[in-house]
């Protein structure tokens, strides 16, 4: 229930009800009903909330190494899952979350909101068949990726009470309470937790799970990838490319700090007959004019605002709960997204030119780089078996 568990609370539908929250810090789930005036069952473990038998779904927002395990745990209960993005924080438990969700008959949206606004699904449709022609460029943001966490540690401060330390470090190695490290990006403390890459794959997949997911919209390649990566730049900042195996090359072009260019939440689409950008809830072509039949510009204006942030989404899933069809941001899609933010901050780590194999989800004999596909998990956060 922190910053954006509050919001997607008020973006459930009517025809939906919230029965229990949850949070390992107990501050924010007592302010969360004080704010609402809502008789809300209240948990701090979310092991604990999914044994509520009358839950039909869950919302996973908690900070991202928590969310493939949230929503397994969620899917063996036989809940539907609306899981944040990014859905997983590394590649292997991002397959093991599709797994879970094919194997126990879940439906499971990846929150990418993009994926239902009207705008964005017309212009990346556009581009899918064909209507800009053949594609010869595409540009978009080069993101930061996190930092490792430091060798000496940051400082131990007393852990403030109501927060349960330990279960909000869940699968992450075990570092003391410091409260740069707990913070939330927007509580102006000077650190933020997805800065660290034991926690978070910082804006690489937290802002790059809506543009990359444009990307892979708009091309085809929901449920693949592409088959090579690499950097054209040394650092820890590096800007870089990736490739699909039709040809089409993606570059890592615009800057995500200040001065800001190129859409931050899109990509620039370059074709025989017309450029496209698209960004989010908004597109625009040059020529102008170039597409006759636009969608109506009042379909883009609902979404705007706090009260509509993923109200759409949210209700794309609930109508798919009950028909039991896959959601327009459907599990396995929300993995190839993540999986593709994922690659890039190992190609970034690395430093060097990788082949992928996105039908294998490896990198063909590269033992160093499948290495870091997967990630040591704390004793009693492994992932459920799901043999």
């Amino acid at each position: 229930m922190g910053v954006r568990g509050d919001q997607l609370a008020l973006n459930i539908p009517s025809s939906g009800r919230v029965a229990a929250i949850c949070d390992a810090d107990a501050r924010k789930t007592a302010a969360a009903t004080q704010k609402h005036r809502a008789d809300w069952k209240i948990y701090q473990d979310y092991r604990k909330l999914l044994e509520q038998r009358d839950l039909d779904a869950v919302i996973v927002a908690a900070c991202d190494h928590h969310h493939v395990h949230a929503s397994i745990l969620a899917c063996q209960a036989g809940k539907d899952v609306y899981c944040e993005k990014p859905l997983s924080l590394y590649v292997r438990e991002g397959r093991a979350l599709v797994t879970a969700a094919r194997k126990y008959g879940r439906v499971v949206q990846t929150g990418t909101q993009q994926r239902t606004m009207e705008m964005n699904r017309f212009a990346c449709e556009f581009v899918r068949g064909g209507g800009i022609g053949k594609i010869h460029a595409v540009e978009c943001v080069n993101f930061s990726g996190p930092t490792p966490y430091p060798l000496a540690g940051l400082p131990a401060e007393p852990v403030p009470a109501g927060v349960d330390w330990d279960l909000w470090q869940g699968q992450a190695p075990e570092h003391p309470f410091n409260r740069k490290l707990f913070a939330h990006w927007t509580d102006g403390v000077g650190g933020w937790w997805g800065n660290w890459r034991d926690y978070s794959n910082s804006q690489l997949t937290g802002m790059g799970s809506h543009a990359y997911d444009m990307v892979q919209y708009a091309l085809g390649m929901d449920e693949t990838g592409p088959v090579e990566l690499w950097p054209v730049e040394e650092g820890p900042k590096a800007r870089l490319r990736f490739r699909y195996a039709n040809g089409i090359e993606v570059r890592l072009s615009f800057p995500d700090e200040e001065p800001r260019r190129g859409p931050q939440l899109g990509a620039i689409f370059v074709g025989d007959g017309c450029k496209i950008e698209i960004n989010r809830n908004k597109f625009t072509t040059n020529p102008p004019d170039f597409i006759s039949n636009p969608p109506d510009l009042q379909l883009a204006e609902k979404w705007e605002g706090d009260g509509w942030v993923a109200k759409g989404h949210v209700e794309n899933w609930f109508d798919c709960i009950r028909t039991r069809d896959k959601p327009n941001a459907d599990v396995e899609i929300g993995h190839r997204t993540a999986s593709l933010c994922q690659l890039l901050g190992i190609t970034r780590q690395l430093g060097r030119r990788l082949k992928w194999d996105p039908e294998q989800e490896i990198f063909p004999g590269d033992e160093e780089a499948n290495a870091l596909l997967d990630r040591p998990r704390r004793q009693g956060w492994e992932l459920p078996n799901l043999a």
